[in-house]
């Protein structure tokens, strides 16, 4: 579907902004976004350097944490997903979306592959948006009709989809700027749960964003200075980092829903394949209720 909105995006607003009727120079402007190298953003690593059919290969290459980590959230998530939010295994398929439309913009540089990659992350962060935003933050209107306000993330979605067609070279700054009333609102729930298995994911989820969004400062505003070291990757460690924040945030999200919305199923905090190494574990939702062979000795610290 993403793809359907960019091209009609890019066919609209040309129509729009040339003010005359659509025929085939604006067809051929289509055409002309998937010609590699057709972006305006080119990152600091040196194009066609490793491999001859590849413009960014390491910034390719470091997208593959979007395609393994979400088919194992998509196996842990299986008794959340049957008994709480269904929707939630659109939010890993997005994510593997999100790395697919990464790495074909960065392998090609084209304006479509950079249209593509900006729109998959606005829709998952608004997907999201709309399954997780909590119940006490939201207007009273929308506190009674949850279904009203999905349909107005829906629409803000394909709105703000056709705007970033307009101006593609500020999209990038307004997809980092939803991640700080985010963050904000992570942590006020955080601090509401006080419970220090979420609390210690949410501080590495935090830590690993600020890793991620220095990595892509550098990389965009200082590269002639990491060039000079020959070292002009750091956009593929943006990728690795963000890749982690990203489904911890998610994880995050999806447990303080499950707290409040759905206290009966018991749903508790946990790590996979161990316990004892949260570190290099993949969190995920468990839901006592449904597990009461589950051991005793797991707590919630």
């Amino acid at each position: 579907m993403a793809l359907h909105v960019a091209l009609w995006s890019l066919y609209i607003s040309s129509f729009v902004l040339g003010e005359k009727e659509p025929g085939s120079d604006e067809r051929n402007q289509m055409l002309d976004s998937m010609i590699p190298g057709s972006s305006p953003v080119d990152w600091c690593e040196d194009n066609y350097s490793i491999v001859s059919s590849v413009a960014e290969f390491v910034n390719t290459m470091s997208n593959f944490g979007f395609l393994l980590f979400p088919p194992v959230l998509l196996i842990l998530f299986q008794p959340y997903a049957q008994h709480i939010q269904r929707e939630i295994y659109f939010v890993w398929i997005l994510l593997i979306i999100v790395g697919l439309c990464s790495m074909y913009f960065h392998a090609t540089l084209s304006l479509l592959g950079q249209l593509l990659d900006e729109m998959a992350i606005l829709w998952l962060m608004m997907f999201s948006l709309s399954l997780w935003y909590p119940n006490r933050y939201h207007l009273p209107y929308f506190r009674e009709n949850k279904r009203h306000f999905k349909i107005l993330m829906m629409v803000a979605t394909i709105l703000c989809s056709f705007l970033g067609c307009v101006n593609p070279v500020l999209n990038a700054f307004a997809l980092i700027g939803m991640g700080i009333p985010t963050s904000i609102i992570m942590m006020v729930e955080l601090r509401r749960l006080g419970e220090g298995k979420a609390m210690r994911l949410g501080i590495r989820s935090s830590f690993l964003w600020g890793a991620a969004l220095f990595c892509w400062i550098n990389d965009r505003l200082f590269c002639d200075a990491w060039s000079s070291i020959q070292f002009p990757y750091l956009h593929g460690f943006w990728h690795v980092l963000v890749c982690i924040a990203a489904y911890s945030g998610c994880v995050l999200f999806a447990y303080f829903h499950a707290r409040t919305e759905c206290p009966n199923e018991k749903p508790v905090l946990q790590f996979w394949p161990s316990e004892k190494c949260e570190i290099l574990s993949f969190p995920y939702v468990a839901l006592r209720a449904r597990r009461p062979a589950d051991p005793e000795h797991v707590k919630d610290y």
